[in-house]
């Protein structure tokens, strides 16, 4: 994989690579898919609750993202109590699956520093007590100028994003070990 692949499908498989999003039909082209995907040692309940932990905290760099807090390590009660137009990170979420994905498109405020982007986490399960987290982002590009931004942006949310999912896959595994021993 060439580094260029890396900054683009960190983690993910080919399955992943060649499969279908939700928020691909959202995207506005042209746009360039990025992939960001990790394996949790808890069950997709467990890790599609901490997803809707993203509606409170970043969970990546929070003196990032975050200035002056920090992502809260324990669920939110209500969160996960999901309607499309609810504040999702940088984007409003347009659709969800309970316990399967949540779709966001980038608010305007977002669209104009960043492009236009599309996000869905989806979680699979992939066995006993184990998923699979799968990030889809797409963000449209034009022009030179957006070219440009796209790329420096898909090297930035690789960072930012690997943070993220780590994050969530830790607080997921802790929580899911917890409730396994009660």
């Amino acid at each position: 994989m060439s580094i260029m692949e890396k900054s683009q499908f960190w983690g993910a498989t080919d399955e992943e690579r060649t499969a279908s999003y939700p928020c691909l039909g959202y995207a506005q082209q042209p746009f360039q898919t990025f992939l960001r995907a990790v394996d949790v040692e808890a069950d997709a309940d467990t890790v599609f609750r901490w997803l809707c932990q993203l509606k409170v905290a970043p969970y990546s760099y929070d003196w990032i993202d975050n200035p002056g807090r920090t992502s809260p390590r324990t669920l939110t009660p209500g969160v996960e109590h999901l309607e499309v137009g609810q504040r999702f990170l940088i984007a409003r979420i347009v659709e969800f699956e309970l316990g399967s994905h949540i779709t966001g498109v980038s608010t305007p405020w977002a669209s104009r520093i960043y492009g236009h982007i599309t996000l869905t986490y989806r979680v699979t399960p992939i066995g006993a007590g184990a998923s699979r987290l799968v990030v889809c982002m797409t963000v449209a590009a034009s022009g030179r100028l957006s070219r440009l931004r796209r790329t420096l942006l898909g090297w930035g949310d690789l960072i930012m994003m690997r943070k993220q999912l780590l994050t969530l896959k830790h607080l997921a595994e802790r929580n899911g070990s917890l409730n396994a021993n009660r």
